[in-house]
């Protein structure tokens, strides 16, 4: 029994489940090299007195912060929501804290200087990158933290990348229209040099290719990701006089801009023009009409990640690319041609 007057100990635990103190505290760090009855005796115990491992002792011991770095480009977009849930899931099944950073907050000032106090062991046990368009040489400073690229990356930085597999997500999108008699179809891509824009577009001349199309019949248009852009290229797309019969945004909160503007302007989708977008972010679901997007499994995704990152800060050998898949989820915003 505990004494009622203290907090219960590691000892008080060790004692019930009639183990040693240094096997609870493998329970505790690495649950996974302990045998599954002694691991469930040391668990009930747990339960039973209370205990609560202290945080700011252990990382004192081993020498961490208890905390992992999230550098976000533009927090404010709701596509990163359920990867940074995934992320801190895993992270707090470890007691670890997660801090996000909008790399976009400090806009007139070199990430560089913005982000340097942060890259450091003094600060954060291990960064997640969620931004390609960061300078690799940023992460190259001296006592830098283990590093995972996610999502986005540059492939100057030489860290493990957890991604969606972007290129397979633009051919089921240049299948899907073409399946639906599509010929005329326009590409709204995200930036020119952002590599998510590179994949998606070469996946997507890729699946045209299957349906004996090419580059010449589906011309491009540029955006930024953000509805405004999608927004505003609904205008310069009425103003052609050869019209699209389909547009494929490479995400959706351009797809829902592009509609909108549409839709306003009198055109009917999918009647008079089909759209479709990338990630399936929660709005898309609920628009008028229903988007139809690719499917990024975005809280795998941040799960994944944190697996790596952890991997990594334990200094065990993990893959160079893991690849998650991606899948076609057809709605109303899509129709034949």
């Amino acid at each position: 029994m505990t004494n009622p007057i203290r907090p219960p100990r590691i000892h008080d635990v060790a004692q019930l489940a009639g183990v040693s103190v240094a096997t609870v505290s493998r329970v505790i760090s690495n649950p996974g090299i302990v045998a599954q009855p002694t691991r469930e005796a040391v668990e009930a115990a747990i339960a039973a007195t209370g205990y609560t491992v202290n945080l700011t002792a252990r990382n004192l011991r081993q020498q961490q912060v208890g905390g992992v770095l999230a550098l976000v480009p533009k927090l404010a977009n709701p596509f990163f929501s359920e990867i940074l849930s995934g992320i801190s899931d895993v992270l707090r099944r470890e007691g670890l804290s997660l801090l996000v950073v909008d790399t976009t907050a400090v806009p007139h000032q070199p990430a560089r200087t913005a982000l340097a106090s942060y890259l450091s062991r003094s600060r954060s046990d291990g960064v997640i990158v969620l931004d390609g368009s960061l300078d690799a040489a940023l992460f190259a400073v001296p006592g830098c933290p283990p590093v995972v690229q996610a999502c986005e990356w540059n492939e100057a930085l030489q860290a493990p990348r957890v991604l969606a597999d972007n290129a397979a997500g633009g051919r089921l999108a240049a299948r899907h229209l073409t399946g639906l008699g599509h010929r005329r179809i326009l590409h709204l891509t995200g930036p020119e040099a952002n590599t998510l824009t590179i994949e998606r577009r070469r996946g997507f001349l890729d699946g045209l290719a299957e349906a004996g199309l090419d580059a010449a019949d589906s011309p491009e248009m540029t955006g930024d990701f953000s509805i405004a852009s999608g927004h505003a290229a609904a205008a310069r797309i009425l103003a052609l006089e050869d019209r699209p019969t389909a547009v494929f945004c490479d995400n959706d909160e351009m797809a829902i801009g592009l509609m909108t503007g549409l839709i306003r302007a009198g055109l009917d989708v999918p009647g008079d023009i089909s759209v479709m977008g990338f990630d399936n972010i929660e709005m898309s679901a609920y628009c008028v009409p229903a988007l139809t997007t690719i499917r990024q499994h975005r809280a795998r995704l941040g799960r994944r990640a944190a697996e790596v990152l952890l991997s990594r800060m334990r200094g065990e050998d993990v893959e160079g690319i893991t690849m998650l898949d991606v899948e076609l989820q057809a709605r109303t915003s899509t129709g034949r041609a």
